[in-house]
């Protein structure tokens, strides 16, 4: 079984198609998904899309990106954790590639993800994009303790820094790509105890279908990408992630009822 940890099955372009998405998700043997939460707005819609299946989980929080929108606290996190289906919050983090500072705002609304978390006891998801510095820094000074560096694009160093602070790194479809060779030099060293795998659908489709809208089924490629850096087999990459995402998210306890 491969278990995606990180999509927006909520975004329109997969919404529409969700049946077919989950039919797809059942064929190549992707047993479970984590929705992923990028604003509190959308939040309610996000939950009502998951709650049907009991192969989609949901989390909490909002993204760097989002400006001048009603800043979340720990307490507005918290309430929303109450769900079984909330089973981590964010994602979070510092994006800097699209923003010009003064960007005070990004770091404190990263600091409330990082109490909220360690106030719920779930996990984080942190994106970071040119800003990783700070971003270990902030995780550094709130004292982070559990979580995943989703769709990791950084350095050996910063993976190590992450590693230390007890988190876990997720590939998306970028290691498939050609111009990747220094993110699939990270991907051959990190401790397969610490190694997940996600498609970030609806983007980042991996190769063979980059360029194209990406969904969770597409995870497959990422692990056999994977596998082939390592020198293992795409059954022993979607054995170890799949048992590192439920390590991680322990929140999820019908694991009999996912397919197996």
């Amino acid at each position: 079984m491969y278990v995606d940890s990180h999509c927006h099955l909520d975004f329109p372009q997969l919404a529409e198609n969700l049946d077919e998405i989950l039919l797809q998700m059942k064929q190549n043997r992707v047993g479970c998904a984590l929705v992923v939460s990028v604003d509190l707005d959308d939040w309610p819609g996000l939950m009502k899309l998951v709650q049907p299946h009991p192969q989609l989980y949901a989390s909490v929080g909002v993204h760097p990106d989002y400006e001048k929108i009603t800043e979340p606290s720990v307490e507005d996190l918290l309430s929303r954790t109450q769900d079984e289906k909330v089973i981590a919050i964010g994602e979070t983090g510092l994006d800097y590639f699209r923003k010009p500072e003064p960007l005070d705002w990004q770091r404190e609304r990263f600091r409330v993800h990082i109490r909220a978390s360690k106030a719920s006891n779930l996990p984080l998801i942190i994106h970071t994009r040119n800003a990783s510095a700070d971003t270990i820094r902030i995780m550094q000074e709130e004292r982070a303790e559990q979580g995943v560096m989703h769709c990791f694009t950084e350095s050996w160093e910063v993976a190590q820094a992450a590693l230390d602070l007890n988190f876990y790194i997720s590939f998306s479809g970028i290691v498939t790509f050609k111009s990747a060779q220094d993110l699939q030099e990270v991907a051959k060293k990190v401790p397969l105890d610490r190694l997940l795998i996600e498609t970030d659908s609806p983007f980042l489709a991996p190769v063979p279908y980059r360029g194209k809208l990406n969904q969770p089924s597409y995870v497959v490629h990422v692990a056999e990408k994977i596998a082939e850096l390592r020198g293992m087999t795409a059954q022993q990459v979607a054995d170890v992630s799949t048992r590192n995402f439920f390590n991680l998210f322990n929140k999820i306890k019908n694991k009999s009822d996912l397919m197996l």
